[in-house]
């Protein structure tokens, strides 16, 4: 059951034998004590392998000492690290008095082992005691076997699984409901022209959402001006209106229909990020006045959240329409304007059995029409009644399953209908949503629980980076080693293996590969639950504002101190009276802020010794001097300090030798000290100015220690030949930014830089540019001996007098290609590229082509070519050509006008391309030319193979 059990034992029993044997006096209580943690490691998985109704409630409370007992264990091992041990670079004298002046600590230390083993011994008797059955802890073993494969992940559970893209827009069992809500929408909207809100009400994940959003899809005609906004959990609106605003208006602004010529048009949005919260709501007034709108406010969780938003969302008198999707019925009543009739509430149905069935058919076995063993039929109906029509529950019940699909399964399937319980079988309620979910939750491997149970640390609706949430797993020892994998590339697949469960809802970029995540609400939920239940996370703030803790391990802040109410107040002084305002903060070793301009807990930062991972990601609230206790956190693995305002980084930063990622984009550094070449085990650096794009962290001499660096994210090489020397040494490295001096006249170090780039044999992004912007050349890239073979992203901004070095030809992993200022003519660019077989997206920026008329020529098949980017800024080319038979597989095609003469020629034998994108002055005629072509090729093309065009003035 519990993801926990993994890191703190893991870790401890690794490093009581390697730290401790070090204490003299102790080793034999070190040697009792990590078998016993062992043992306890042991105990811990097989109740996190065991089925639910296999753990009773005495033998959760004994496996919660166990987890208590082996975190204790843990932060004696890292105080030992913290205050006892000599560091790496510690001299004779220093090793001397650290030796002498640990005397008292380490006897103290002994003692707490000492303590520790006694505590070992008292729950072992306990148990024996109480005679806990161990048999009981065991998995069943119809559920033996290997881990269960989900279906397709998809961001709606009422989507099918699999089907040509046109099926997409149908959705299992809810087309009824989406015809019905439609034509209350519709009616009397050119008689009754006021404002009207419709509510959309039903239990989490039962397809609110969806609904909303197909709804939306089929009223693109009527509704031209569309926005779809979610409202959390926590919606303060003194704090989250101004951002509500702002996503409203991004989206209905975005796109406005020029009807004459059928195509979309972007409006400008310039300074949005300046207004006040009146100004933004003045400008969504001025922008949709006129205008009939759909906006859906998705989520609504309190009366008085609704009354903030409709305050300031414009009525006028176009037919608009709102729709609000809820939970609770009391809020549907008081947003709807026609409540007391219940016209204006939908209820949200059930799926009808037949709808259910193709349902968990889509997910189980691949297609709404499969074939599946007849043994099954019985007991799939069994299932499908428990789960109530609830989409949710239905998906989370076939996402288990999808693993058991051959004859022979039966027992399987009908040990799971039988463990999902009696409280799926009339109406649905929360509790039954849970057992649902956690149902899911239980058959995941053991590894991946403690990852899933790490979303409870965000808020209730957090679009979460997919490397932030990565490098914080590692960080906090839930990601272990594997052999022939890197930690990140393990740490990758569990998240994959997460999203194929359809149990985190992933944002795909351009390459196929997850960007960022969310969890849906409902798991959360459950997540939450579990989370508090074993002392994973702390919830502090907002709706937590009255939670109270024994011991933190892991604390999440997500509101200001004054938002809680008070007599929550009242009970934290009735507290133990440790730490700040009653916290028990010594064992914390995680923190995490959000949605904080401030917190008292910044200002005592020093009293959290025991800390890995400190994110503080916008939070306006840090200073310069709590940076100062920062730095003093030698144990910190992960640091984030994005967003804040920070000018200095002390160069103290250098000793926190454990460090592992440190983020700093956003900020207003001008720098970072000499000292981080001592972070030997740092393996990722993110460093940006908030406002300088020229203001980068200068690689230091002695950049070889920095032998553990994976990822630089920008960086400046200036004209220093041993810099670029031992830049070669990093074979650890799979991702660089590097801006270098215009140093053409430096043969020795161009030699050296280009020797060393050859050596990045683990190399998979790199972006190079010259400092010089008018004449900055990159002729040292012919150079290279061997190119990094491995390269998936590649960015070149310099001057090209050559033309492309043939070895980028080689680079058969390329997926993404982006030049500037290389100034190439003929078939430069497209000769060498075309080949490559798994190139998906070409950039052209500023100056890359010298020529009148580029031309894309039938010999320029390109594999799997389907983004095409030219920017705004280059004058020339003038003409784009495209000869019949080019870029056959050409998708999106994106081409700046600005106020340059530009044209198109030949993209009617761009027989794929689906979308073109077009930026520039309004009044360039040749822009206007543009739209005229597209049109007319829309008039040539058939109704299921339209361009959809969209266009953007600047």
């Amino acid at each position: 059951m519990e993801g926990a059990a993994q890191t703190v034992l893991s870790n401890a029993g690794q490093l009581l034998g390697a730290e401790y044997r070090l204490l003299r006096g102790v080793g034999s209580e070190v040697a009792e004590l990590r078998d016993d943690l062992a043992t306890m490691n042991a105990l811990l998985r097989m109740q996190s392998e065991a089925e639910d109704g296999a753990v009773d409630h005495f033998a959760r409370e004994w496996m919660k000492q166990l987890r208590e007992l082996a975190c204790d264990a843990e932060d004696c091992v890292d105080l030992y690290k913290l205050r006892i041990k000599c560091r790496p670079n510690d001299g004779v004298r220093a090793w001397l008095e650290r030796l002498l002046g640990t005397l008292l600590r380490r006897r103290r230390l002994a003692s707490e082992i000492s303590a520790l083993r006694a505590r070992a011994v008292a729950v072992s008797e306990r148990h024996a005691r109480y005679g806990v059955d161990r048999d009981a802890l065991r998995r069943s073993p119809s559920l033996s076997g290997p881990p269960v494969l989900a279906a397709s992940a998809s961001a709606h559970a009422l989507r099918p699984a699999n089907g040509p893209a046109a099926d997409h827009h149908q959705l299992v069992g809810i087309d009824d409901q989406a015809r019905s809500l439609v034509e209350r929408l519709k009616e009397r909207v050119n008689e009754e022209r006021y404002l009207k809100v419709f509510s959309v009400v039903g239990f989490g994940g039962g397809g609110k959402t969806t609904l909303a959003m197909e709804v939306c899809r089929r009223l693109e005609a009527e509704f031209p001006c569309q926005a779809m906004v979610s409202v959390s959990q926590a919606f303060e609106p003194g704090r989250d209106l101004k951002a509500l605003l702002k996503r409203v208006l991004q989206q209905v602004v975005k796109f406005k229909t020029e009807n004459e010529r059928g195509v979309k048009e972007e409006g400008d949005l310039g300074g949005i990020d300046d207004l006040d919260e009146q100004h933004l709501a003045d400008k969504l007034k001025e922008s949709i006045n006129d205008k009939r709108y759909l906006i859906v406010i998705d989520d609504v969780w309190t009366i008085r959240a609704w009354e903030a938003i409709q305050f300031v969302l414009p009525e006028n008198n176009c037919g608009s329409r709102i729709i609000v999707t809820t939970r609770i019925e009391m809020v549907a009543k008081s947003c709807s304007t026609a409540s007391v009739s219940g016209h204006g509430i939908h209820q949200m149905e059930p799926l009808k059995l037949e709808d259910s069935k193709k349902l968990f058919l889509s997910r189980a076995f691949g297609s709404v029409d499969a074939s599946y063993p007849e043994e099954l039929e019985d007991v799939m109906g069994n299932i499908l009644k428990k789960c109530g029509g609830l989409p949710l529950a239905i998906v989370s019940i076939a996402s288990v399953l999808v693993g058991y699909r051959s004859s022979g399964s039966k027992d399987k399937w009908e040990t799971i209908s039988k463990s999902i319980g009696s409280q799926m079988e009339s109406n649905p309620t929360l509790e039954g949503m849970k057992h649902i979910v956690t149902l899911s939750y239980n058959h995941l491997p053991h590894e991946l629980k403690g990852c899933i149970m790490y979303f409870s640390i965000f808020p209730e609706d957090y679009e979460i980076n997919k490397d932030r949430l990565l490098t914080r797993w590692i960080a906090e020892g839930l990601v272990p080693e594997k052999r022939g994998l890197t930690v990140m590339e393990v740490a990758e697949s569990y998240l994959d293996e997460l999203v194929s469960r359809n149990m985190i809802v992933p944002h795909f970029g351009y390459d196929g590969k997850v960007e960022s995540c969310r969890v849906h609400d409902m798991l959360l939920e459950v997540m939450v639950s579990k989370s508090l239940e074993c002392n994973f996370i702390s919830l502090l703030g907002g709706q937590y504002a009255a939670m109270s803790y024994d011991r933190i391990r892991r604390l999440s802040i997500q509101g200001d101190d004054d938002m809680r109410p008070q007599g929550a107040q009242q009970h934290k002084k009735k507290m133990t009276g440790q730490g700040i305002g009653g916290m028990d903060v010594e064992h914390v070793r995680s923190l995490s802020m959000f949605q904080l301009q401030t917190h008292k807990l910044l200002d005592h930062l020093d009293k959290l010794s025991l800390l890995r991972v400190l994110d503080l990601e916008d939070c306006e609230g840090l200073t310069n001097d709590h940076m100062i206790y920062v730095c003093r956190l030698y144990l910190l693995r992960f640091l984030s300090v994005k967003g804040t305002n920070i000018t200095k980084m002390p160069p103290q930063v250098g000793k926190l030798e454990h460090l592992q990622t440190l983020d700093t984009r956003g900020t207003f550094l001008g720098g970072l000290p000499e000292t981080m070449i001592n972070l030997e085990n740092l393996e990722r650096i993110h460093f940006r100015n908030k406002h300088a794009w020229n203001v980068l962290w200068n690689l230091p001499r002695g950049l070889r220690k920095m032998k553990a660096l994976r990822e630089v994210d920008i960086a400046f090489l200036r004209d220093d030949v041993q810099v670029a020397r031992e830049l070669g040494e990093l074979q650890q490295l799979q991702s660089i930014g590097m801006y270098i001096h215009d140093c053409q006249y430096n043969s020795e170090f161009l030699r050296e830089l280009a020797l060393s780039l050859s050596k990045m044999y683990s190399l998979r992004r790199l972006d190079i540019s010259n400092m010089n912007i008018g004449n900055g050349k990159m002729t040292f890239l012919y150079n290279l001996p061997t190119p990094p073979r491995l390269l998936r992203h590649l960015r070149i901004e310099g001057v090209l007098d050559d033309g492309l070095p043939s070895w980028i030809g080689s680079l058969t992993y390329l997926v993404e290609f982006t030049i500037m200022r290389t100034r190439l003519v003929g078939d430069q660019l497209f000769g060498v590229l075309c080949k490559l077989p798994n190139l998906k997206s070409i950039c052209m920026d500023q100056d890359f082509c010298n020529d009148e008329v580029l031309v894309v020529r039938k010999s320029h098949n390109f594999p799997v070519l389907s983004n095409l980017i030219v920017t705004y800024k280059p004058q020339r080319p003038k003409v784009f050509q495209f000869e019949q038979g080019s870029m056959t597989r050409l998708e999106t095609l994106q081409i700046g006008f600005n106020n340059a003469e530009r044209s198109i020629v030949g993209i009617e034998h761009l027989t794929k391309l689906k979308e073109v994108q077009l930026t520039g002055n309004k009044h360039n005629p040749s822009l206007r030319r543009a739209l005229d072509q597209l049109k007319a090729e829309n008039t040539r093309r058939p109704q299921s193979n339209q361009l959809q065009v969209v266009v953007k003035y600047y």
